[in-house]
């Protein structure tokens, strides 16, 4: 179901907590909304549907990968970037990395162990900064 996006920088500045089976009815939420908003959003963490749980969202293509869980456990190439969020105003910059190696769980609870680059790096990176409470 397409969920409201969140707008409080208070509520968003807030650490989110693990996610578990009974969280997935909320990843399937913020898949439905991300494709929803896909034309200005390519990616989504839980707590943009007002939801603090490691859950994150982004536009594989035209398919949406869903993330519980997701941990980045190695950063190559770092370069400066500039991004925007669907949640705030404005860009904003920061610190990104062109490779990394992700830890997560898929919508069925297994785990994967996957090399992300380029522009999905990049938008991986923005959604795990979300689920920290780090607003870029």
């Amino acid at each position: 179901m397409i969920q409201p996006i969140v707008r409080d920088v208070m509520f968003l500045s807030c650490k989110s907590q693990m996610a578990t089976a009974e969280d997935l009815p909320v990843a399937r939420d913020l898949a439905d909304t991300l494709r929803a908003h896909a034309h200005e959003c390519v990616g989504m963490a839980a707590n943009m549907i007002g939801v603090r749980k490691r859950i994150i969202a982004v536009m594989a293509g035209k398919t949406v990968l869903v993330m519980l869980n997701p941990v980045i456990t190695d950063r190559q190439i770092p370069f400066a970037a500039q991004e925007g969020c669907l949640s705030l105003d404005g860009e904003r910059p920061c610190l990104r990395y062109q490779q990394i190696l992700m830890e997560y769980q898929d919508e069925k609870l297994q785990r994967h162990v996957q090399r992300f680059s380029g522009f999905t790096a990049q938008v991986i990176q923005h959604e795990v900064d979300h689920l920290k409470g780090i607003i870029i």
